[in-house]
């Protein structure tokens, strides 16, 4: 009969020939730069360029309803004037990156998932090994690297027009005037607010496009294997941005 402890002990040996393996099998993918490259920029327009219209929407009505909001939490409390500060630092700090993030972590993660996931069920995935194609060089370095590039360039643009959306609304319906908005735009503004925002944005795009990857190739079962997959995917990537979040906010302020 085995011991406890020696179970344990196999079983921490197998985790870590696996996360061996693992390590190895990324960095013979990454190093494979002839087979990568040249997908990098089309998947960067499919996932990045393609995703801006949505993410604007979004931005659009989060600087409304923050300007909103603002001047009911602030009325009789503070002066008007601070709906620009709130307006800014929420949407370049948390809520630009983070509804950008979630909304991309539907479209982008299901968008791979499926993807891959019917490449997998319909052996193309093994066509490519039999071409001696990396598929981890081919499918999913490309992806990777145009999350990671593009999500804080989306991410930016909805900072951009949040803010801009937030400040029509308070010298539209708040009776505010310009100058009244940038004053308190700038009253608490840091450089920092801009940067932290991109760096999360950043590592949302890895974790989204990663979970998307890993969901669609591990793909079994046809048609149904590759809808429950994408699922996993979408919810997987959601989670890893809220988690990312406290992470990044725990560590950098």
């Amino acid at each position: 009969m085995t011991s406890p402890t020696a179970a344990s002990s196999h079983r921490l040996e197998r985790s870590i020939t696996r996360l061996g393996r693992a390590g190895l099998a990324t960095v013979q993918a990454v190093a494979d730069v002839r087979t990568w490259a040249p997908h990098v920029i089309p998947q960067m327009r499919r996932l990045g360029v393609d995703s801006v219209p949505i993410a604007l929407f979004i931005a659009i009505f989060t600087g409304i309803v923050l300007s909103l909001l603002s001047k009911y939490i602030f009325t009789g409390a503070v002066p008007l004037y601070f709906v620009g500060a709130l307006v800014g630092k929420t949407v370049m700090m948390e809520l630009g990156p983070v509804l950008t993030g979630l909304v991309l972590a539907g479209r982008v993660g299901a968008n791979i998932a499926a993807e891959l996931g019917t490449m997998r069920v319909t052996e193309q995935v093994d066509a490519l090994e039999t071409l001696a194609y990396n598929p981890r060089s081919y499918l999913v370095v490309p992806r990777v690297l145009a999350g990671v590039f593009m999500f804080p360039v989306v991410t930016a643009l909805a900072m951009g027009v949040g803010v801009a959306a937030g400040w029509v609304t308070a010298i539209n319906l708040l009776d505010l005037s310009t100058l009244e908005f940038v004053k308190g735009l700038r009253l608490f503004y840091r450089f920092k607010d801009i940067w932290f925002g991109l760096l999360k944005a950043a590592s949302f795009g890895a974790a989204v496009t990663l979970a998307g990857c890993v969901q669609g190739l591990g793909t079994r079962g046809g048609a149904e294997g590759v809808g429950r997959n994408t699922t996993r995917a979408v919810v997987l990537g959601c989670e890893a941005i809220l988690v990312l979040d406290a992470f990044w906010a725990l560590v950098l302020l």
